[in-house]
């Protein structure tokens, strides 16, 4: 959750009322409890998937709507791209941080609050959409310090010159990684890479060096701004488009004019930002059957508009700026919310039941209770990998599951768990050492018996580093003892480990996984400064003699 803090005063004003039990109430039923409540300020909780409340001019925009005093969609006019509004994106960006999406603000009055206002949505933006600014990166300009149009490149580290905020002297980019209090803190999202991004504008002045800082002669805003250009980097248009979204609708809200700009990627041109609303049908039989009510079109029309949608002919549209609506569903929850959880009965269902942990579950429980004791540290890893880690694990096209639209750079269904355990050693290879984990997980293979045309496997993977073979071996023997399990060790081979210090691990004389020491090559391609010892079994036998 995000903790923020609104002035009481600005609050009351807004809404035309004093906070009283009943506002209290409203707010914690509009999924924001109230944390506290002063003279001054009132503190409330933002779920993550509500970046757009984060502010407070947009959390007024979705109260008074619940509250019915503003109810429905909110539009907002946009200016067209004047002359050198554009920004070209180079091509030397698209393996570091393809995309960029902008806009102009003009109109503006900033003073002290409205500043930390800006500020403060911003890095709140970066720690929940931007994940830590690695997926998401924002930068904030006064426009009268840039000359138009502005560039999005990639240079080598030391090309990169210019004062980054909070210092008094010009720094390298390599620089700023290294001594900049900021770009310690987030070097580690540009360390593997050759060439750093920037944005400069056409008198080749840099405006930052993203995700990591703004320069101070172009990236801080004054009371003296009255134009701001913004900026978000990242890996997904969408992500970005909603990001921009939630900022210019911010600044909208304290007066604002909002232009776009045009972007340039060369085969393609876009302009941004894009506040047109997405449509989607909603079903009042799935709405009622998932509440439990009798609610009638009439219903959906008063109910809608208070969570900020615009409701016409079984279609909702929905505000530019929300992140969260997925799915049908997700309406249907603002639909409950509207509606007032209070409002509900509860009612015990007239069915009987009884629930039961599956043998499987148990018997997974139980391996992660001897590997804990064993000081293993367990993981959880993502069931996609990167396109880049499928090459550097040299995993066949025969192998590759591909999904066909990914909105991430994660595209491609785990093969094993080897994969993924490698990124977390390598994100981790400057930590302390010995680095011993486990991960049980499902992995995903091609099968044309599978109504899916894809199997899933539960396998278990575990990891010492630094380690060897026998130390692995000493692990096997102590889990399989364990258990009551009997398995047999037969000399083989794997593209990612050492010949000679490899073994097929057979159980009930059917080859279930293997054990070995990974190749100095591929210690190399994932950066690992340590040698490791890997072991990864399919759970199935396991599953069939321990349930008998």
């Amino acid at each position: 959750m995000t903790t923020c803090t609104f002035p009481r005063k600005e609050f009351e004003a807004q809404l035309g009322k004093k906070i009283t039990k009943e506002i209290e109430e409203k707010i914690s039923l509009f999924g924001t409890p109230l944390e506290s409540l002063s003279s001054d300020s009132l503190e409330i909780e933002v779920f993550p998937n509500r970046p757009d409340l984060i502010s407070f001019q947009g959390y007024i925009r979705g109260f008074k709507a619940f509250l019915e005093i503003s109810p429905g969609l909110k539009k907002y006019s946009l200016k067209k791209p004047e002359k050198n509004y554009n920004v070209k994106v180079s091509p030397s960006v698209k393996d570091i941080r393809p995309y960029t999406i902008c806009a102009i603000v003009k109109d503006l009055k900033f003073d002290d609050e409205k500043i930390k206002e800006i500020i403060d949505l911003q890095e709140k933006l970066h720690i929940t959409l931007g994940r830590n600014r690695k997926k998401v990166a924002i930068g904030i300009y006064p426009l009268e310090k840039i000359s138009l149009p502005i560039r999005y490149i990639a240079l080598e580290p030391e090309k990169i010159k210019f004062i980054p905020l909070e210092s008094d002297k010009e720094m390298t980019g390599n620089q700023i990684l290294s001594k900049h209090p900021t770009g310690r803190d987030y070097a580690h999202l540009l360390e593997d890479y050759d060439k750093y991004p920037i944005f400069i504008d056409s008198k080749n002045k840099i405006l930052s060096m993203p995700p990591i800082i703004n320069s101070r002669d172009t990236g801080k805003i004054t009371h003296e701004t009255k134009e701001v250009f913004i900026e978000c980097s990242g890996f997904s248009l969408e992500v970005l488009q909603k990001t921009l979204n939630i900022i210019v609708t911010t600044l909208a809200d304290i007066g604002g004019t909002i232009y776009q700009m045009t972007l340039d990627y060369g085969n393609k041109k876009i302009t941004t930002p894009n506040l047109t609303p997405e449509k989607m049908k909603l079903s009042l039989a799935n709405t009622n059957k998932l509440l439990g009510l009798d609610l009638k079109e009439s219903d959906l029309q008063k109910l809608l508009p208070k969570m900020g949608y615009e409701y016409k002919n079984k279609t909702v549209s929905i505000p530019a700026w929300r992140t969260d609506i997925l799915h049908e569903v997700d309406i249907i929850e603002d639909i409950a919310i509207a509606y007032g959880y209070d409002n509900f009965t509860p009612e015990v269902p007239n069915i009987s039941t009884t629930g039961e942990e599956s043998q499987e579950s148990k018997i997974k429980s139980k391996l992660a209770e001897i590997l804990i004791g064993l000081g293993l540290i367990e993981i959880s890893t993502y069931h996609l990998i990167k396109q880049n880690e499928a090459e550097l694990f040299k995993l066949s096209d025969e192998k590759k599951i591909e999904l066909e639209d990914s909105k991430t750079e994660y595209k491609i269904l785990r093969p094993n768990l080897l994969i993924p355990s490698l990124r977390i050693l390598s994100e981790n290879k400057d930590h302390e050492y010995p680095q011993n984990t486990f991960e049980i997980g499902t992995v995903f293979s091609l099968n044309e018996k599978q109504e899916t045309g894809i199997k899933e496997t539960e396998n278990l993977i575990i990891l010492c580093s630094p380690g060897n073979f026998t130390k692995m071996k000493q692990v096997l023997n102590y889990l399989t003892q364990q258990l009551g399990i009997n398995y047999t060790l037969e000399e083989s081979s794997h593209s990612q480990l050492i010949e000679g210090r490899t073994a097929q691990i057979k159980i009930n004389n059917k080859e279930v996984g293997y054990l070995g020491e990974l190749h100095p090559e591929t210690l190399r391609a994932w950066g690992l400064k340590m040698p490791v010892a890997v072991l990864e079994i399919e759970l199935e036998e396991v599953f069939e003699l321990l349930k008998k």
